[in-house]
């Protein structure tokens, strides 16, 4: 894959460099299938030695006989114990999650909530509700600060798990005075309703929610996972609607990602593509069940699914019972989707990577164009696991904006946020999360929106002072192409998908004319709900419930045990054994995944390689758009038209975005803070619509971003009078101190007085020499951060993806 990078030339030898490309390509894959394979059996060897080494320590290997016959008669008291406790505690999941069966699965929400609007009774109607969230007890609400709105994931499960605990995304935006709203589900859709209509429904509630809370800004989308995406589409369809979009561990690029790190995005093309999806639904009497793709979650670590959680409960008896029964009662509640739906998903998203390429049609002939989104964006992703890699929660940026200037010239504020170590469920149900970031974001978006356009990475940084923790965000400033360390092969090794979508087309075509019309009418929705009753996913719980007669003496074992609990020490020999044999379990199922995913890459690859280079060279040998130059984009064009045209507020935010500019890149939340306290009230956008805020803040960007000179040379004239020229030096002396500023900073404060104080005084003979040093300062800066220079070659122009780009992308 790496080494086939040359294109694919003109070819008057049959082809012969086309065939040494595939050859080229399949010796990659084939010493990539080996070192993974390698490296697996090397992890399983490393992890057996660890696991070893508690049996080597000295307490053990010099135990008495007697010493061992205590110790196993205690052990096994408390195994015993253990294991009557264990499966008492699936016992209760079991009923658990009878009682939210017949309870019509209500969502898990920890907090009371009230019915806004029930989408069922919509013109086009959908299985979804807008509910308000009922502050607890001791916390308030504001109804004139800006609302919140959160939409969960709908990928299997049902809703809730933005708000499981009081430390979650709804108990922060609560504590900071918030309305809450929430989008809830209900578990079986309504009849045709497709995902147009349910973006509809969800646009319909932030208008509900808008005029609810007239006084405030436009509310604040929170998107969990799939709601991420959906949130996005909401966003595209009425951007007029949507405020600030924060999505969290939501998948928008779902081709990226890099080989032996994320083996989902291979099961479209190992399966086949839509077809099986189309069949399970037929199977399913029209109506796609979520627990699938719970499966398909719980199959990227089978360690985890098939023992570790279990064995942590077993271990921690005592005290882990609680946080799982919690879990399982979100984790084991499926949902269903029309035919139509997952339809759409798999089609546009999974196989077809459209969303971000704006080809993912919501009706005939209309598109979801993300570009149209104006509101900004924060992007939360994680490091923690495979289910969705920063790669496909980022590159779409990359796929809408080829270059950091073509983001900038639509006028777009998006903020990256990579956690370090939590899992993708973590994003969602960790209270530390919930504490540390989540608090932090909310705390942001009250100043990313007077941001000037472009892509910042957001840090949560941690202060240790007089004992106390203190937090503090940074934002700094990011260009697009620096997402390009995100990917192994610059994404050459998303070719093969091309591919996969391809055969996809063809296998669900033949699918839906050949099997389609026989299977379908041969399933009753009673025979399809006895099918899934006996989905694995459900019968691990029902079987073990109080449904099942053989297990009912098992609670009053229970309590037996747990009124004779002796738990055992946490060393010994005994101990020691349970602990390796744990640990040698859990190895040799991640060896099996190791080995398992290592091979259905290779199997991917060397099955829609070649088709995948062989379509890469004919986008090759296509004409490829010519770039754009962004200086030339509408909005670009008009801001520069009126360098020299402007009032006092426009004056004073072009002082302050010249004066970033020539900072290092990082904001800091606190600074942000501490400058609105100084100066907020005096340069006067705090006291105008947000909409036309955000437009001056924009136009003013372009203007420095693109002719830095011209607007600082340019800034006297924006101030008319010597009252507003005196106002504006004060204003400068009374930040100059307050503030940090490096020394270009420093320099700049200094020009912009002389410019001032000589259009005041009357001196402009001397106006060009003097600006001369801050001159050289700019064009410097500009050469660090590329903005001008860049902004005026063509390659650093605005590519717009028509007809096949996303072939000639992966090609060239």
């Amino acid at each position: 894959m790496r080494e086939a990078e040359s294109r694919t030339e003109e070819r008057d030898d049959g082809g012969q460099p086309l065939l040494t490309e595939i050859a080229r390509a399949r010796t990659k894959v084939a010493e990539v299938y080996q070192e993974r394979c390698t490296k697996a059996v090397q992890r399983y060897l490393d992890a057996a030695k660890a696991a070893a080494e508690p049996l080597r320590e000295e307490s053990v290997r010099s135990a008495s006989p007697l010493d061992v016959w205590r110790d196993a008669s205690a052990y096994w008291l408390d195994f015993t114990q253990r294991s009557v406790l264990y499966w008492d505690t699936l016992r209760q999941r079991g009923n658990n999650w009878v009682e939210h069966e017949k309870a019509g699965k209500p969502p898990l929400l920890d907090f009371a909530w009230d019915m806004v609007a029930d989408a069922r009774t919509f013109e086009r109607p959908v299985n979804y509700a807008l509910v308000r969230i009922v502050p607890p007890d001791g916390i308030k609400t504001d109804p004139e600060r800006r609302p919140f709105v959160i939409i969960d994931p709908r990928a299997g499960h049902g809703p809730g798990i933005g708000g499981f605990k009081q430390d979650s995304q709804v108990g922060v935006a609560l504590k900071a005075g918030h309305p809450v709203y929430f989008v809830i589900f209900f578990p079986d859709p309504m009849p045709g309703q497709t995902l147009a209509d349910v973006s509809r429904a969800e646009a319909e509630f932030l208008r509900i929610v808008g005029e609810r809370h007239p006084k405030t800004r436009k509310p604040v989308l929170f998107g969990n996972c799939q709601g991420g995406w959906a949130s996005m589409l909401v966003g595209a369809v009425e951007p007029d609607l949507v405020g600030p979009i924060v999505i969290n561990g939501a998948p928008m690029s779902y081709w990226a990602g890099n080989d032996g790190e994320n083996p989902m995005r291979y099961a479209g093309g190992i399966l086949g593509g839509l077809w099986p999806a189309l069949l399970a639904s037929d199977l399913g009497a029209g109506k796609f069940d979520g627990a699938n793709l719970v499966e398909n979650f719980e199959y990227l670590n089978p360690a985890n699914t098939y023992f570790d959680k279990y064995y942590t409960l077993f271990s921690k008896i005592d005290t882990e019972p609680e946080r799982f029964l919690e879990f399982e009662r979100w984790w084991g509640g499926f949902f269903l989707m029309n035919r139509q739906e997952i339809k759409w998903i798999v089609e546009n998203l999974f196989v077809g990577n459209n969303l971000a390429a704006g080809d993912a049609e919501w009706s005939e002939g209309r598109a979801f164009d993300l570009r149209s989104i104006k509101s900004p964006i924060i992007l939360f992703a994680s490091l923690g696991d495979n289910i969705t890699p920063p790669q496909q929660a980022f590159n779409w940026v990359a796929d809408l904006y080829p270059t950091t200037e073509a983001l900038k010239a639509n006028g777009q504020v998006i903020v990256g946020l990579m956690h370090e170590s939590v899992g993708h469920l973590g994003i969602f149900v960790s209270g530390s999360v919930a504490k540390r970031e989540y608090t932090h974001i909310v705390d942001l978006i009250e100043y990313i929106e007077h941001q000037p356009p472009g892509l910042y990475r957001m840090q949560v940084e941690e202060h240790q002072a007089d004992g106390k923790v203190r937090y503090d965000v940074t934002l700094t400033e990011m260009r697009v192409e620096d997402l390009q360390v995100l990917q192994k092969y610059s994404r050459k090794d998303e070719m093969p998908f091309e591919a996969v979508e391809k055969t996809s087309e063809a296998l669900a075509s033949a699918y839906e004319t050949f099997v389609h019309p026989f299977v379908a009418p041969m399933v009753t929705p009673a025979a399809a709900g006895l099918v899934r009753a006996f989905n694995p996913q459900r019968v691990q719980r029902w079987a073990v419930s109080d449904l099942n007669p053989f297990l009912w003496p098992l609670k009053g074992m229970a309590d037996m045990a747990k009124a004779n609990r002796a738990p055992r020490n946490d060393d010994g020999p005994m101990v020691a054994m349970e602990r390796w044999a744990a640990a040698m379990t859990s190895a040799s199922w991640d060896l099996y995944r190791d080995l398992r995913d290592a091979a259905v890459e290779n199997t991917f690859f060397r099955t829609y390689g070649p088709a995948g280079i062989g379509l890469a060279a004919q986008g090759g040998e296509a004409v490829a758009e010519e770039p754009a130059d962004v200086r030339n984009a509408l909005l670009v064009k008009e801001a520069l038209s009126h360098i020299e045209e402007g009032d006092r507020t426009k004056a004073l935010v072009r002082a302050a975005l010249l004066l970033m500019k020539a900072g290092t890149g990082r904001r800091r939340l606190s600074a942000m803070k501490r400058t609105r306290e100084l100066v907020g009230q005096d340069i006067g956008l705090l006291d105008m619509p947000i909409e036309a805020a955000r437009e001056i803040i924009r136009e003013q960007s372009y203007i420095v971003d693109f002719e830095p000179v011209k607007a600082l040379m340019a800034l006297p004239k924006l101030l008319r009078t010597p009252e507003e020229r005196r106002r504006l030096l004060d204003l400068l002396d009374h930040v100059e101190g307050r503030i940090e500023a490096n020394e270009k900073q420093v320099t700049l404060l200094g020009e912009i007085r002389r410019l001032l104080a000589e259009e005041e005084t009357g001196d402009k003979t001397g106006g060009k020499a003097k600006a001369e040093p801050i001159t050289v300062t700019l064009v410097e800066r500009q050469a660090d951060g590329r903005p001008v220079a860049a902004a005026k070659s063509a390659k650093h122009g605005a590519t717009r993806r028509s007809g096949d780009t996303r072939r000639t992308r992966a090609s060239s």
